[in-house]
């Protein structure tokens, strides 16, 4: 069996058409998941954007249900795949198997051959295996044992971890932590949304939410072909590599973000820009996906470590540092 990329391409939708499937997107999802609006929102925005999407929090707050509703939602082939220590690579991208009829291997795809793959808690397995995603994440193909195999198209992932101070967690790789577009996370709910949660539950009567897909995959393919046919002024771009630049000199930064958190500025901003109705980007919009384009791309200094700095916290000091673009209309 070998995998196809799948689709045809559809033709871009306009801004219009984006911004209101967007809110038709977020208010099913909203359905089976409280207290989530804006984390919901740049994860929508991501998917829109091209981009991967890691959602970090403590267990038990509604990562994986967010995860699997977005992609319910938008309709697209989905696979999860449950992260644990004793996972190999073979495991994510598929392996060649004997076959005893044709007597040759044959190759059986892993579950990163989907639309949408859920990679849940995948800060519980080893790096070695946290890797096998990197190809697929940046290039949308997957090698294995010499063979190159195009994954569907749109592809990407939707990971969810826990903080690396939890037993049972490995830190992911920089190379891996650079390729997720935002790291998003919700924090606990709001009592009244807490309330709600439960609410809910009783009045189900049972413990799966169920929703209904909003789009396909080609819907989601002229979503994205509308997005990326908006136009940025310069002065937006030079705000986005400003703000990326400030953080490798910072001070309590080893390592600032690279040039594809730049990249992810811009990306992210301009589908933020669309859900919102607009054709353009405005600095605000770069400044609300800010923190969770760069914060995931910062190495703290030792001192700063030792001193429990939040990367978030550095982010939104230079923020505040950077001047942005006064007016772009």
């Amino acid at each position: 069996m070998t995998p196809t990329s799948g689709g045809t391409t559809a033709p871009p939708r306009p801004v219009a058409d984006i911004a209101r499937v967007g809110r038709d997107v977020l208010d099913r999802v909203g359905t089976a998941v409280v207290g989530m609006e804006r984390t919901l929102r740049l994860a929508l925005a991501t998917v829109l954007a091209g981009g991967h999407v890691l959602f970090e929090d403590v267990p038990g707050l509604g990562k994986t249900l967010a995860a699997r509703s977005l992609a319910t939602a938008l309709g697209l082939e989905f696979r999860r795949l449950q992260c644990t220590p004793d996972l190999l690579p073979g495991d994510v991208t598929g392996s060649f198997v004997w076959d005893p009829g044709t007597r040759e291997f044959s190759f059986r795809p892993g579950p990163v051959f989907a639309g949408l793959l859920l990679a849940d808690e995948i800060n519980r397995t080893p790096p070695k295996t946290q890797s096998a995603l990197l190809e697929a994440m940046a290039e949308r193909q997957s090698t294995v044992e010499g063979r190159t195999f195009e994954l569907p198209r749109p592809f990407h992932v939707l990971a969810t971890s826990n903080p690396v101070e939890y037993e049972g967690t490995y830190p992911l790789p920089e190379a891996q932590l650079d390729r997720f577009m935002l790291r998003l996370s919700a924090g606990y709910l709001e009592p009244a949304s807490e309330v709600e949660v439960l609410n809910r539950r009783i009045a189900r009567r049972q413990e799966q939410t169920e929703i209904d897909p909003v789009v396909d995959a080609e819907t989601v393919q002229a979503l994205q072909a509308g997005v990326e046919s908006v136009d940025v002024d310069p002065s937006i771009i030079a705000y986005c590599v400003d703000l990326t630049a400030a953080t490798r000199s910072h001070r309590g930064v080893e390592v600032g973000a690279s040039p594809r958190g730049s990249l992810a500025l811009l990306l992210a901003a301009r589908a933020v820009a669309v859900l919102d109705g607009r054709d353009y980007v405005v600095p605000e919009d770069v400044k609300e996906v800010a923190v969770p384009a760069l914060a995931h791309r910062l190495t703290l200094t030792p001192e700063a470590w030792t001193m429990q700095v939040r990367t978030a916290d550095l982010v939104a000091e230079v923020l505040d540092r950077v001047a942005g673009p006064t007016s772009t209309r």
